[in-house]
């Protein structure tokens, strides 16, 4: 499961970060792969054949963050203020796809939904007052649409 989730740096960690970045040297990076490789890549996430009940979970679950919807949860309409769109919909899907591959599967399940549905959701949703108040987390909030 990924759990990516990134802070601000350290007030030293910010000191080296400036010094390195605003003076005149030129930094060697090395690259993984070619713009091509990329490429290939993402041509191969995109034919990965996906099962019609996992696409209707993930569009299930983005429609249920969004407040005062025909298909949003309870929770949505308590501590949500803006719900996540189609594209949300669209990238639940290709991350599953790219789970499963890495995960050694040729198709996505419902599980590999529910394992990037929270790094893939957390920024397209956006908490309201009564959630930052009651100290509902992002998080929190879409683990809990994922079980009802």
């Amino acid at each position: 499961m990924f759990n990516i989730l990134l802070d601000y740096p350290s007030y030293e960690s910010e000191v080296e970060i400036v010094k390195n970045t605003t003076q005149d040297v030129q930094q060697q990076v090395s690259h993984v792969l070619s713009g091509e490789e990329i490429m290939q890549y993402q041509q191969l996430v995109r034919k990965v054949p996906v099962a019609d009940n996992v696409v209707e979970y993930a569009v299930g679950l983005v429609q249920k963050t969004r407040p005062n919807y025909s298909e949003s949860n309870v929770l949505a309409n308590t501590y949500l203020e803006w719900g996540a769109g189609p594209r949300a919909s669209q990238y639940l899907v290709l991350a599953a796809k790219c789970n499963a591959l890495i995960e050694g599967k040729y198709s996505p399940d419902i599980e590999d939904v529910k394992a990037i549905a929270v790094p893939c959701l957390r920024h397209r949703v956006v908490r309201n007052f009564k959630a930052e108040a009651e100290g509902m987390s992002i998080e929190h909030i879409i683990g809990e649409l994922m079980q009802g």
